[in-house]
C-alpha cells in the first residue's frame, strides 16, 4: 500500500505561480511513474505532468513551458512547479504514482487561478 499527500493548492491571480508536493509513503520502493493529473468540474480528469524514477518527464501541451516536475527519490516526494497561471488552470490537482502495476491517488488539492 502507498499512501500519497498533497499539499501547496491555494488561489492565485492570473500569472501568479504556485507549487504542489505530493509525499509518498508505504511501499515506496516500488514506485516508478510518479505524477500530476488535474479535473476541472464537469471535466474528465487529465494529464498535467509524469517523471519517471530516472528522470524523464512527460507534459500535458497545456503547460508546456509554464509547470515543471520534478522529483526526490530519497525522500519520496514529487513536486509541480506552475508559473505564470492562466484561470484555466483551475482545478482539482491529484497526485500518482505507479507502485509496480498499481496506480495509486492522492486526495487532490484545489488549485484556483482568478483573472
Amino acid at each position: 500500500q502507498v499512501q500519497l499527500v498533497e499539499s501547496g493548492g491555494g488561489l492565485v491571480q492570473a500569472g501568479g505561480s504556485l507549487r504542489l508536493s505530493c509525499a509518498a509513503s508505504g511501499g515506496t520502493i516500488g514506485i516508478n511513474r510518479m505524477g500530476w493529473y488535474r479535473q476541472a468540474p464537469g471535466e474528465q480528469r487529465e494529464l498535467v505532468a509524469v517523471i519517471t524514477r530516472g528522470g524523464s518527464t512527460n507534459y500535458a501541451d497545456s503547460v508546456k513551458g509554464r509547470f515543471a516536475i520534478t522529483r526526490d527519490n530519497a525522500k519520496n516526494m514529487v513536486y509541480l512547479q506552475m508559473n505564470s497561471l492562466k484561470p484555466e488552470d483551475t482545478a482539482v490537482y491529484y497526485c500518482n504514482v505507479l507502485y509496480f502495476t498499481r496506480d495509486y491517488w492522492g486526495q487532490g488539492t484545489q488549485v484556483t487561478v482568478s483573472s
